[in-house]
């Protein structure tokens, strides 16, 4: 699949332009940390960031689909970076009103990258088999972005300041958008002719997708959760790294997972895939419950990470099968 022409660059600068995603949720709590405020509120910051663009990728993807993806793409990394390096002259000149409001706006202007990426991806693939691979490995890599981020953001943070982390947070997002936005695949494709908001609402609003994405929604809070406590542990016992610890290995068993994944076709349809993987997914983080010692949690957050994988990539698969077209071209959303 890698060998396919463009796979790799696409891939690749995906992950470097998606990076920020895996450290400024660290980076924002940590940064409020140092500013003085309480954990509950820079939990409230990173939760709120995470929030903004989640809430933002189904308008980000009716623009690609309107104007193109690298009109989209170049703009939203330009001020989705401009926005986190100004964040900390929010505590002397605004507080925490001011933190919040920047905060929710770089959310909203995150560069939709992993939807664009899902998007080239039958052009770029057209076969099948290497699509379905694609997706697991994408899916996979994506623990690199929680990996590599959170260490670097709790790194940079303890060598030089949250402000530093920040800064070289707000770097890599641009570069890795515009690896992506300058290749081939991305530049030449075409905006496609699009409903109105009423009839994508009705195309959208079924019972199938509205009970997946209820569900999903619970993934989402869990490894937002992970970070919070993960900040929680550092601070109680005095070890920043710990910060970007949980969740590196949390990431990591999450990217192996998807590796041991994508190599192999598993019997069982994807809708009986998609409910092991849930329940196993769900039970792994039970042993949290009881655990107080950083690294006896560190180890076990490797349980529910391994199954990460297989949840996210069938609920793509699934998502796109109860999706009903518009037409002949393939829409951008998520």
């Amino acid at each position: 699949m890698l060998g396919s022409p463009y796979a790799a660059r696409l891939l690749g600068g995906t992950l470097i332009g998606r990076l920020p995603n895996g450290m400024a949720p660290v980076a924002i709590v940590l940064w409020t940390l140092a500013a003085g405020h309480g954990i509950a509120f820079g939990g409230l910051l990173s939760a709120l960031y995470g929030l903004a663009s989640t809430l933002s990728q189904p308008a980000k993807g009716r623009l690609m689909d309107r104007y193109g993806q690298r009109a989209v793409h170049l703009p939203a990394a330009v001020l989705n970076s401009s926005l986190l390096i100004t964040l900390p002259l929010a505590a002397p000149h605004g507080g925490p009103a001011l933190a919040t409001a920047i905060v929710v706006a770089a959310g909203l202007t995150a560069p939709p990258l992993e939807a664009g990426l899902r998007a080239l991806w039958p052009s770029v693939l057209p076969d099948l088999r290497l699509r379905h691979a694609a997706l697991a490995l994408d899916t996979g890599t994506q623990g690199l972005l929680y990996i590599v981020g959170p260490l670097l953001a709790a790194a940079l943070a303890s060598t030089y300041s949250p402000a530093a982390a920040l800064a070289i947070t707000t770097a890599l997002g641009p570069a890795g958008t515009l690896v992506v936005a300058t290749a081939p695949p991305s530049r030449h494709r075409r905006p496609t002719p699009t409903t109105s908001s009423a009839g994508t609402a009705r195309r959208l609003a079924s019972q199938q997708l509205a009970s997946l994405f209820v569900a999903l929604a619970g993934v989402g809070y869990a490894i937002g959760a992970l970070n919070v406590l993960a900040v929680a542990m550092s601070d109680a016992h005095g070890q920043q790294m710990l910060s970007g610890l949980l969740p590196a290995a949390f990431s990591a068993s999450s990217f192996l997972g998807g590796l041991v994944y994508g190599r192999r076709t598993w019997p069982g349809s994807t809708t009986r895939q998609l409910v092991f993987g849930s329940a196993a997914f769900l039970t792994g983080w039970l042993p949290l419950l009881a655990l107080h010692n950083p690294y006896a949690a560190t180890a076990a957050v490797a349980l529910p990470g391994a199954f990460l994988t297989v949840v996210v990539a069938c609920a793509y698969v699934t998502t796109d099968a109860l999706t009903p077209t518009a037409g002949p071209a393939r829409r951008t959303r998520g």
